[in-house]
């Protein structure tokens, strides 16, 4: 199954109510769980914090990865600028975007699709002129996500100390 799977292109779509259940099934697998927010959250929790709606508030879009016609990951993106709670207080540049992504389904992983996500998502924002960098934070002890990014053209630039602990601070340019 999955080998036909892998052969499909990988692109994004705006996740909406419906998808809430799926996500609630990848946020709680034990690899996702490691890297994102370290506790299974319930129906509810995530419905509180992951709707569309609740997202714009904070200036976050979510996207749901697919591959081919199949779900497979989800995505966001956020303006870094005024972001609060902590997030990027020094930063000036209103163009500057941060994302996040993390594939749900475990069998997916190691296959090459989350540097394909991560590159579908700098194509899209990147396809706004208005955006001039995209920034990404993974945990110094996620090498799988720093590899990734890497693979995608992102470039460490540091330890940077979030509201989450330590992080690489990694970001991307335009190419010229």
């Amino acid at each position: 199954m999955h080998s036909d799977l892998l052969r499909r292109p990988v692109s994004l779509r705006l996740m909406t109510e419906h998808d809430i259940p799926l996500l609630h099934g990848w946020l709680n697998e034990p690899h996702v769980v490691q890297w994102w927010g370290g506790e299974r959250p319930s129906l509810d929790e995530v419905r509180a914090k992951y709707l569309p709606r609740v997202l714009a508030q904070e200036r976050v879009i979510p996207y749901i990865g697919m591959l081919g016609d199949t779900p497979f990951a989800y995505a966001q993106s956020y303006v870094a600028l005024g972001a609060g709670g902590g997030w990027w207080e020094e930063e000036t540049d209103p163009g500057v975007r941060g994302i996040d992504q993390s594939i749900g389904l475990p069998e997916l992983l190691g296959q090459g699709l989350g540097t394909a996500l991560v590159r579908a998502l700098v194509d899209l924002l990147f396809a706004d002129p208005a955006v001039t960098r995209i920034q990404t934070d993974p945990s110094p002890d996620n090498p799988r996500a720093i590899r990734c990014y890497e693979k995608a053209g992102f470039r460490k630039a540091g330890i940077v100390v979030t509201p989450d602990g330590p992080a690489v601070y990694m970001s991307r340019g335009r190419l010229r």
